[in-house]
């Protein structure tokens, strides 16, 4: 997480976005928005006619897309681009591969009040089994507040976003940062505010990383930005500028009522979910190959994530598994507070950061039933700020303003534990904060088999009782995001990352989608 900056629009064109960088969140001066894209004509989506061969590119693209050809000798390249004002729907059709052109707007920001001029709400649904690709940093997906994405895949037809180099079979376990990603932004709470307002309020808002003015945050805890269940997101994570990139999932201000399951990012050239502020709660993550962080949350989020598995690609590759901080504005409120349960994370990298677990401050965390591989020169737990309290609320509310928890969490292989690289908090502190919680291990000998299944020692740790924290959680019997080999959460709707000894079950991430 980066330092916020004031980012000004006004001059700002769209066809200068590599010039026109922030870090993380812009303010955008007076709150005036980019011209809009071009609007998408309306579509009435009828299937191709005839049908091809297997194997054949359809005839013909769906109405409200744009014909650029064949695609890999098999496709029809359909392309999405603009801005999209009404609702519609992308069929998952026979010899066809969608791309993504630009910044691909779904809906019309209606503002946190819910009242801005010219908002517009429009449901973008996504078929199980369709693939859509992009070719450059600056295409990208966004939805804006008050429209929703309804992308549901299913475990044997998932939903993939990919760059146009995996279409055509060009890329390899490294390949990453070829296009932008995607944004889903909601009406929900954040604590940096673009103006001088209280944080949480419907006025409180601000522009989300990697975009030019696309702005989130409000008041409406529960807002609703839509589904996303079985996806994948492949090869994304472009920087607009230093300091100023897309992750594979940006979520801003996303409310609790989205739905977020089983998806994938892989190989993300910034972070694999970089979650803004918001209510949102998520469930069955796959983060394989990100190059910076797995995990990295901002602003003010407060939320619920269960059943995480995220690993990094070799020693040179990726800095933290968790990352989280509020940007130097420790005291704002609402202050974060998110909640993980049942985790394991295989951090490989020796150059980077350095840190598994970085809390860096404005941040009550809890880690519950986790389980954290490093290498033996980086550090498994980093605190930099505790929140100037010493103890916690008993119900671990939303403003417990202290220390990080941590229940029945495991550290094998790195050699420093703790590192108090800051002078709030030192090692021996940090020490006692690990070792407040029940069935804590600092020295854990893994026998994770495939990277990311529990072996015996890991079987024989005592779980905490998630649930205890909120409803969303569910009780597990075990730690860590795999209770054994029987147990195939993953299977089928990820792709593996060889260099990960992820998923082994399933497709190479690099050969070109079939779906």
């Amino acid at each position: 997480m980066k330092t916020i900056r004031t980012f000004l629009l006004l001059g700002c064109a769209a066809a200068a976005l590599a010039g026109c960088g922030a870090d993380d969140i812009a303010s955008p001066g007076e709150g005036v928005l980019v011209t809009p894209a071009p609007t998408s004509p309306a579509p009435t989506n009828p299937t191709p006619t005839p049908a091809p061969a297997a194997g054949t590119p359809a005839a013909n693209c769906p109405t409200g897309t744009i014909d650029r050809g064949v695609i890999a000798t098999a496709f029809r390249n359909c392309e999405i681009s603009g801005r999209l004002t009404s609702d519609f729907t992308i069929q998952n059709l026979p010899g066809v591969r969608y791309s993504l052109s630009g910044p691909v707007n779904v809906g019309t920001d209606v503002g946190g009040d819910g009242n801005a001029a010219g908002g517009q709400r429009v449901t973008l649904t996504i078929q199980p089994g369709t693939v859509l690709f992009a070719s450059s940093g600056n295409d990208y997906l966004v939805v804006n507040r008050g429209s929703r994405l309804q992308a549901i895949g299913t475990a044997t037809a998932p939903i993939v976003f990919t760059a146009r180099a995996n279409i055509e079979g060009t890329t390899t376990e490294s390949s990453q940062g070829l296009w932008g990603g995607i944004v889903l932004l909601g009406r929900a709470p954040i604590s940096d505010c673009n103006t001088a307002v209280p944080g949480g309020t419907a006025a409180c808002q601000n522009v989300i990383e990697g975009t030019t003015g696309s702005i989130f945050g409000g008041d409406q805890a529960a807002d609703n930005s839509g589904t996303m269940q079985y996806v994948q997101i492949k090869y994304s994570g472009f920087a607009i500028a230093p300091g100023n990139e897309l992750q594979g999932l940006t979520l801003g201000g996303v409310g609790s009522a989205t739905t977020l399951d089983h998806i994938q990012i892989h190989n993300s050239s910034d972070d694999g979910i970089e979650i803004f502020g918001g209510r949102a709660n998520l469930k069955y993550l796959a983060i394989t190959g990100a190059d910076d962080d797995g995990l990295d949350t901002d602003v003010g989020y407060q939320g619920f994530v269960q059943f995480v598995i995220a690993a990094q690609r070799d020693a040179s590759n990726g800095d933290s598994m968790v990352e989280a901080d509020s940007n130097g504005n420790e005291d704002a409120l609402p202050r974060q507070n998110t909640r993980l349960a049942n985790f394991t994370f295989i951090q490989r990298s020796t150059t980077q950061g350095l840190n598994a677990l970085l809390l860096r401050g404005g941040t009550d965390y809890s880690m519950v039933n986790g389980i954290v591989v490093a290498p033996s020169g980086s550090a498994c737990l980093d605190i930099d700020e505790t929140g100037g309290t010493t103890t916690r609320s008993a119900n671990s509310g939303l403003q417990d303003n202290g220390p990080p928890v941590f229940q029945s969490v495991v550290f094998s292989g790195c050699a420093t534990p703790f590192r108090g690289d800051d002078s709030n908090v030192t090692a021996a502190a940090i020490q006692s904060i690990f070792g407040a919680g029940t069935n804590n291990v600092s020295a854990f000998t893994s026998t994770l088999t495939n990277s990311y299944v529990n072996g015996t020692n890991e079987r024989a740790v005592t779980p905490f009782n998630a649930a205890t924290l909120g409803a969303f959680f569910v009780t597990t019997s075990y730690i860590g995001a795999v209770r054994d080999a029987a147990d195939t959460w993953f299977a089928g709707w990820t792709c593996n990352s060889t260099a990960a000894s992820f998923a082994s079950t399933s497709p190479n991430c690099a050969a070109a989608p079939t779906g």
